[in-house]
């Protein structure tokens, strides 16, 4: 009982102290993550050393790193990454060799041992998913054509990690048959999984979902129990837990309700993540880091710009853009702390001393850090190298298209009255997009001819999904003022907007939020409503001037406006 009563101790430690460094962080504009892991490092062994890392607090660290993977494999939609799917596998591969050969030489060059520096170059290949993955989500980047790029490579190191924890696990190098054994029993696992992955997410998922999607607890507790799943199937098979997860999120990315399953997700894997990057702070000792402190500051600097160079060139090679080499290459420049996670076994199985993992520790602590700061202002560091990228841009560069809608119509509700409408907007948008948070709408939405998104509107997630505000014309029935009055305030002033209101009153209190305003109330029937519509697609100017002389009303202005 007391040792239950020290880890609850312990992790409310971590999350209260998280709470108020994070807030000070927050108020002069850092980044959350340095705040977390400055947390355990003030709580750890290197400063007052009041919590350890077991327990709780550990089971806590795991599923943190857990859901973080399996909420990426709910953005992954197949559809979205198959036309970069052979390009990302080149750089992936790529980018572990050049990457762990890099590693590998410095520590070399820096006086390890020749069979130490291999292993460090093992260890510091892997890019640290949940900083690039928090931080592209948390920037809304994560489904930009970079975004996907990088995250195809950190599967694949994942992948790789697998392999290499495997091969460290045998506790020698020297029989070639065993690794051989080793690997290839590793990928049939991976392989298997996968297909049985893909196949219930086609076969047995969409059925499920179907019958508890309109009850959003039995959804959210389904989901949980689904990544707890895979998690334990892994487990079994001694693969990786973050491949497990991502292969659950995989599985529900290709349903059309996973918007709203990531934004139920995120802010339960925002809770863990706190305590996942506490807990990198927690496993630092003083001693062991500062032991080679001058050789992982040296190290670090050579493979941040190392580190970009490679990914910068593998990219580059594959005919991306200047601007997509660029962000894809600045994300990834940091020590992931996977690379604890091998040292460690490295450290188990007696290849490396104690103090090497401090090194390693060291690395991984500074490099995520800094690239922390660069990942939140890539962006800013792109406008800023842009005059001495030009010299790299040729005709020949090609990004291939990831879907963004672009002055297209938006339909909020699929019910009698906007099916009908519909074939109408349809004629006149190239692009046309419909949500609806009806589940028996969705086999007649995925026969339709248009693009759908299913989900809340007024999730945020949702939202992104649909774009709003580079909408040309938003057309809603969604009846409650909560959902319309986000709408106002998402759009852009130039599109216009047709609303569904139950009384004038709350149609003027709507036209106060954006710079435009609402085209048509409920005292309209549905035939003046066809018509209406019809109409200003045709002649918007007319349109316009007729609802312009309701809204003086509407006020109680004069006809002169007055």
């Amino acid at each position: 009982m007391s040792a239950a009563i020290a880890y609850s101790t312990d992790f409310a430690i971590i999350f209260v102290a998280a709470t108020v460094i994070g807030y000070v962080a927050h108020k002069f504009g850092q980044p959350t993550i340095v705040a977390y892991i400055l947390t355990g490092v003030i709580l750890g062994p290197v400063v007052l050393d009041v919590v350890v890392e077991e327990g709780l607090v550990e089971i806590m660290s795991h599923l943190g790193i857990g859901f973080l993977l399996f909420l990426l494999g709910i953005k992954m939609h197949f559809d979205e990454v198959k036309k970069i799917f052979r390009p990302i596998v080149k750089i992936a591969g790529s980018q572990i060799v050049l990457q762990q050969s890099l590693a590998f030489l410095v520590a070399y060059m820096l006086g390890f041992p020749f069979w130490q520096a291999l292993v460090i170059g093992l260890c510091t290949i892997f890019g640290a998913t949940p900083v690039i993955v928090k931080a592209l989500t948390d920037k809304g980047e994560i489904r930009t054509l970079p975004g996907r790029i990088n995250v195809g490579v950190l599967i694949g190191q994942d992948i790789y990690l697998v392999l290499a924890l495997a091969l460290l696990g045998i506790g020698t190098l020297a029989s070639p048959v065993e690794i051989a054994f080793t690997v290839g029993k590793i990928l049939l696992l991976v392989g298997v999984i996968t297909v049985v992955t893909l196949a219930a997410s086609r076969y047995v998922l969409p059925e499920v979902f179907k019958r508890v999607a309109a009850h959003k607890e039995v959804l959210f507790v389904f989901t949980i129990a689904w990544a707890f799943l895979f998690i334990y199937t892994s487990e079994i098979f001694d693969l990786s837990l973050e491949v497990g997860a991502f292969l659950a999120g995989l599985a529900l990315a290709q349903l059309p309700y996973s918007r709203e399953l990531e934004e139920q997700i995120e802010p339960l894997t925002d809770f863990f993540i706190l305590i996942f990057f506490s807990t990198i702070g927690l496993r630092l000792v003083a001693d062991e880091l500062f032991y080679y402190w001058q050789e992982a500051v040296i190290a670090s600097l050579i493979l941040i710009v190392g580190n970009f160079l490679i990914m910068f060139y593998l990219i580059y090679k594959e005919k991306f853009s200047v601007k997509t080499s660029f962000l894809g290459s600045i994300n990834m420049i940091q020590v992931s702390e996977f690379s604890l996670v091998v040292g460690a076994l490295a450290v188990t199985q007696g290849f490396i001393e104690i103090e090497v993992l401090g090194y390693l520790s060291l690395m991984a602590l500074m490099t995520m850090s800094a690239s922390t700061y660069v990942l939140y202002n890539n962006d800013k560091i792109y406008q800023w190298a842009k005059p001495w990228l030009k010299r790299f841009e040729s005709p020949d560069r090609r990004d291939e298209d990831v879907t963004e809608y672009r002055n297209h119509a938006v339909v909020l509700g699929y019910n009698h009255l906007s099916k009908k409408l519909i074939p109408v907007i349809k004629e006149h948008f190239d692009d046309l997009v419909v949500l609806d948070h009806d589940p028996k709408n969705i086999d007649l939405l995925k026969q339709s001819e248009f693009d759908f998104v299913y989900g809340d509107f007024r999730y945020g997630e949702v939202r992104r999904g649909l774009n709003l505000k580079n909408a040309a014309f938003v057309f809603s029935f969604l009846p409650d003022i909560s959902s319309n009055t986000i709408l106002m305030e998402e759009v852009s002033e130039d599109t216009t907007v047709f609303v569904e209101c139950e009384s004038e009153d709350a149609l003027v209190a709507l036209s106060k939020l954006g710079g435009n305003e609402p085209l048509f109330t409920k005292v309209i029937s549905s035939l003046q409503l066809f018509d209406c519509v019809e109409g200003f697609l045709k002649d918007e100017d007319s349109l316009k001037e007729m609802t312009g002389q309701d809204w003086r009303i509407l006020r109680g202005e004069s006809s002169d406006g007055s």
